[in-house]
């Protein structure tokens, strides 16, 4: 062969290589364990779920072609989510894929070497899963839903909803961080706002209704309902118990008004699900969660359900109306 000839091939062959090498990479099967708070057959979480498929398919990665999911439902439970957790690192998967801080304790906890891209964690520092946002440091990284701080911010928006407001329940899980976070933001700004406020633990069904029927008998009541695996659970048991007991409530995410709830504020889950399935794909790439910072939410939206409001008996403020992202009539 002539050195120019030569030349030429091996000019081509460097440019040919890295399409070479990554059509090999999407064609070997590839394993994801997800581990994720609902059960199997949620709505919720089955849109999730296909908001994190699709993103994988946009980027090349085909179920049962050149990658296998394996699904955890724990339904909330932790006793379930610590031994699915183990069953996940047991698979010895490519990435593991965790939803809510629930969820990511008990997998760190069983593996520090397989990698995690998590969603919907208030506080992954905090929590002590992350050593910091911009370098992770670890095994994991991800997406964050929002500060606990965005606590107060739930308060002063159901302040000015219902300015007769003076007593509002906060129901909250106490056994996690963010649970503990977001109702110490809330107990910070309520003495401003003239607010007594009375924690509601999100255990179990039984204990919600009771706890808010006894909460409800005393007038100028609000209700405000913080983020955890357990307030998916019980999600449509809250909604129902604010309209009966005519509770006007604040929630931290778009579900919520879409099925009956007066008013939430927070980021869009969905597209954190999304854009899980990017780490995902950079890290079976050959990144390390380690270099990958974790996420904040770059816009929260505020999504009011004026039905609910005109069943509460209340007049909504044209200025909460004009900065509402989405107004469900």
């Amino acid at each position: 062969m002539r050195r120019r000839e030569f030349t030429s091939w091996l000019g081509a062959a460097v440019v040919l290589w890295p399409a070479a090498a990554r059509a090999q990479h999407l064609e070997r099967m590839r394993r994801i364990a997800l581990l994720l708070p609902t059960v199997a057959d949620d709505a919720q979480g089955q849109n999730r779920n296909a908001a994190f498929l699709q993103g994988l398919q946009q980027l090349g990665w085909v179920v049962g072609q050149n990658v296998q999911i394996d699904f955890r439902w724990s339904a909330g439970k932790a006793d379930d989510t610590r031994r699915y957790a183990a069953e996940i690192a047991a698979l010895a998967p490519d990435v593991i894929v965790a939803s809510g801080s629930a969820a990511l304790g008990p997998l760190l906890e069983v593996t520090r070497a397989v990698p995690i891209v998590f969603t919907i964690v208030p506080d992954p520092v905090g929590a002590g899963f992350v050593s910091s946002l911009a370098r992770p440091g670890g095994n994991a990284t991800g997406f964050m839903t929002f500060e606990p701080g965005i606590g107060a911010k739930w308060l002063e928006i159901l302040k000015e909803l219902v300015p007769t407001v003076k007593k509002v329940a906060v129901i909250r899980d106490p056994a996690i961080t963010a649970g503990i976070g977001q109702w110490s933001a809330i107990q910070a700004v309520a003495p401003a706002l003239g607010i007594d406020l009375r924690p509601i633990n999100v255990r179990d069904a039984a204990e919600i209704e009771r706890d808010v029927a006894d909460f409800a008998r005393s007038a100028n009541g609000g209700l405000i309902l913080t983020g955890s695996a357990l307030a998916v659970v019980h999600r449509d048991l809250i909604v129902s118990l604010a309209a009966r007991h005519k509770l006007p409530a604040v929630y931290y995410e778009r579900f919520y008004p879409a099925v009956g709830g007066l008013v939430s504020y927070g980021p869009d889950f969905f597209d954190q699900f999304r854009q899980a399935a990017r780490y995902v794909d950079r890290i079976l790439r050959g990144e390390k969660p380690a270099d990958l910072p974790v996420q904040a939410p770059t816009k929260y939206q505020t999504v009011l359900n004026l039905r609910t409001a005109k069943a509460l008996g209340l007049e909504v403020p044209p200025t909460l109306l004009a900065r509402a992202d989405e107004v469900i009539e």
